[in-house]
C-alpha cells in the first residue's frame, strides 16, 4: 500500500508582483486538479502578509508527487513565477 504525501508550497510574492504570481497560481491549480494522484491542491492567502501565498497539496503517493514536479504545469508555473517570488516547499507525510 502506497503512502499519501502532503505537501506545503510558501509563495512569496516579491513586491510589485502579487497579482501576476496569483494569476499565474490559479492557472496552474486548474491543471494540476487534472493530474493523476492529486487529492488537494488549494491556494491560501496569508491573512497578516498578503504577499504571501499557501498551497496545500496531498497526492496518493511519492510517485504520484514525482510525475507532477516533472509535469508540464509545473514547468509553467516555474517559468511565470522567475523573478517574480520565492518559494520554499515541505513534503510531508504522516506520523504513526
Amino acid at each position: 500500500m502506497t503512502q499519501p504525501i502532503a505537501v506545503v508550497a510558501t509563495i512569496t510574492a516579491h513586491p510589485g508582483h502579487r497579482q501576476a504570481v496569483i494569476d499565474a497560481l490559479r492557472t496552474a491549480v486548474a491543471a494540476v486538479r487534472l493530474e493523476p494522484g492529486c487529492e488537494q491542491y488549494v491556494l491560501h492567502e496569508d491573512v497578516d502578509q498578503p504577499n504571501r501565498l499557501i498551497m496545500i497539496e496531498r497526492w496518493s503517493s511519492m510517485a504520484d508527487l514525482e510525475a507532477h514536479e516533472q509535469g508540464a504545469a509545473l514547468e509553467t508555473l516555474g517559468r511565470a513565477l522567475k523573478d517574480r517570488a520565492d518559494l520554499q516547499v515541505s513534503k510531508l507525510i504522516p506520523v504513526n
